[in-house]
């Protein structure tokens, strides 16, 4: 028997569960590394003027290094990298995407035209697939289910923290670069800014992948004695057995991901183009309020599904995921803004709401696929989100600003456009999971 069949075999006697030290060690670890996926993710939002006046681009075009260059590659590397996640290491296979991001990150500031921009985020995209599959797969193996959804929201706190801190941090590098005060450095001072700001930020993949190094890979749970991977034609098989009530959690998911990925990739420039906020400012007043949105609501979603947990398992959570998305709808008006705050207030609704929906709609699928296929079945989570939401949301803004409305000034009413109908059908795939899922 090989290594790698010995590896990938489970005691028919079901293993203790990680120590709580060990379990949340590792947590604390993947989310790190969920901070700097999204940080290295979100950049270019704040860099969308830079980009379009240093290529000379139009907004479709910076929409695709966002949306295609990244979420086309993003969405079918996760599915290799999810079997992947399966079949080896989990840890390792994370190391190795962080290593391939921060490489991309790196050449994105090097870059000297469109096409290799749009290779190098390419690159970003295929690490960051490595991430989330692998990462949600160990917290499963870390935690019961009775912690699991809190475990899974710290995770995804860091997700969408990333793009908070994406765009505090970055804001303030790019405003130090553009004042001057970084020409004094070694090598990247005399670059343009939004160079500076990608060379910066790609540094810190050295640290984290450290830090995921020193965690353990738990034991794989409720597989007694069998493979850990099954042959793709069973996970083929499995995965169309469960299509009932995986496929519309997939679906309420990826309808959210469209106003997801509509408003946080082109919310900075609302406020730039409307309120006139420079980049510094976007950074200090968008950057803390997407961390807090986020906190409140993968964390609070996260709390309240293990509440409900003990009473009927993941039917209990799906309403919860149901009413949130349905809340999530006055979020999309970002439109009707009458002042850059109350944009950001209205902001914030959407990232509270839309995060704690996605937050139980992860844990649910933790619970229901088949622990053989669990890291293809989280993998495609990843999968949809980025075909629709990153892929279309992003792409489909630009495509309003610019041909819809014909005017820049009109991104806030292509955003809304977008996000509107994905809040509202998100709440029907949820609906729709539950009254499923309620009569197993």
């Amino acid at each position: 028997m090989s290594a790698l069949q010995t590896v990938g075999r489970a005691s028919p006697v079901e293993a203790p569960w990680p120590a709580p030290s060990q379990a949340w060690f590792a947590l604390v670890a993947f989310c790190a590394a969920a901070i700097l996926s999204y940080t290295d993710r979100q950049i270019l939002s704040l860099l969308v003027d830079p980009l379009r006046h240093a290529f000379v681009l139009t907004d479709t075009q910076v929409s695709l290094l966002q949306g295609v260059a990244f979420a086309l590659i993003y969405a079918f590397a996760g599915l290799p990298l999810g079997r992947m996640a399966d079949m080896l290491p989990r840890r390792k296979v994370i190391i190795g995407g962080i290593v391939l991001w921060s490489l991309g990150t790196l050449w994105c500031g090097l870059s000297r035209s469109f096409g290799e921009l749009f290779i190098a985020r390419s690159l970003v995209g295929i690490g960051e697939a490595a991430l989330a599959p692998a990462a949600t797969s160990m917290i499963a193996d870390y935690f019961p289910a009775q912690r699991r959804g809190t475990a899974t929201g710290v995770f995804l706190m860091g997700q969408v923290a990333g793009g908070g801190i994406a765009i505090a941090l970055g804001g303030t590098i790019l405003q130090l670069a553009q004042s001057g005060m970084l020409a004094g450095l070694p090598l990247i001072g005399a670059l343009a800014p939004w160079r500076t700001t990608l060379l910066v930020l790609a540094l810190p993949g050295l640290a984290v992948g450290g830090l995921i190094a020193l965690t353990r890979e738990p034991p794989r749970r409720h597989l007694a004695g069998r493979p850990v991977s099954a042959p793709l034609r069973e996970v083929v098989r499995q995965l169309g057995a469960h299509r009932a009530t995986l496929g519309p959690v997939y679906f309420g998911m990826a309808m959210l991901s469209v106003g997801d990925f509509s408003l946080q990739n082109w919310f900075p420039a609302l406020l730039a183009r409307t309120f006139g906020l420079s980049p510094g400012a976007i950074g200090a007043a968008l950057g803390p309020a997407a961390i807090v949105g986020a906190l409140i609501g993968t964390l609070g979603a996260g709390a309240i599904g293990d509440r409900l947990v003990s009473r009927g398992g993941s039917a209990a959570r799906l309403p919860v995921a149901m009413i949130a998305a349905a809340l999530a709808i006055p979020g999309a008006l970002v439109v009707v803004a009458p002042s850059a705050w109350t944009a950001i207030a209205i902001f914030m609704i959407w990232l509270i709401m839309s995060n704690a929906a996605g937050a139980i709609g992860i844990t649910c699928v933790q619970e229901l696929a088949p622990a053989p296929v669990l890291g293809v079945s989280l993998a495609l989570i990843s999968f949809f989100n980025m075909l629709f939401g990153l892929g279309i949301g992003t792409t489909m803004t630009a495509i309003l600003t610019d041909h819809v409305y014909a005017n820049q000034g009109g991104v806030g009413r292509s955003m809304t456009t977008m996000a509107l109908p994905g809040a509202v059908l998100g709440a029907c795939g949820f609906y729709i999971a539950w009254r499923r899922t309620a009569r197993m």
